[in-house]
C-alpha cells in the first residue's frame, strides 16, 4: 500500500501550492523570510557570526574527541555499567 501511495504522489505530479516554483521565484534561495544573525549595527553583526563560528568549531572539537575515545577504549560513552 505504501509503494502504490508513493507510486501515485510521483506520478500525479506537482499540483499543490507548495509545489508551485513560480511563487518563490523572485526571492533568493535560503531565504525565508526571518532573520536569526541579522542586525543593522555592522559590530553586533559581527559579534553574533563570530560566535556562530566558534560554537561550529567546538562542536567539531566535541565530535573530534568523541571519535578519539570511542578509537581508544571502544566506547564513546564511557562504561556506565560499573
Amino acid at each position: 500500500q505504501m509503494v502504490a501511495y508513493a507510486g501515485y504522489c510521483e506520478l500525479s505530479g506537482p499540483t499543490t501550492r507548495a509545489a508551485n516554483t513560480s511563487d518563490y521565484s523572485d526571492i533568493t534561495p535560503g531565504d525565508y523570510g526571518f532573520k536569526v544573525l541579522t542586525s543593522d549595527d555592522p559590530v553586533e553583526l559581527t559579534k553574533k557570526l563570530n560566535a556562530e563560528i566558534a560554537n561550529g568549531r567546538l562542536a567539531m572539537m566535541a565530535i573530534l574527541g568523541m571519535f578519539f575515545q570511542d578509537g581508544l577504549t571502544g566506547s564513546a560513552w564511557g562504561d556506565w555499567a560499573l
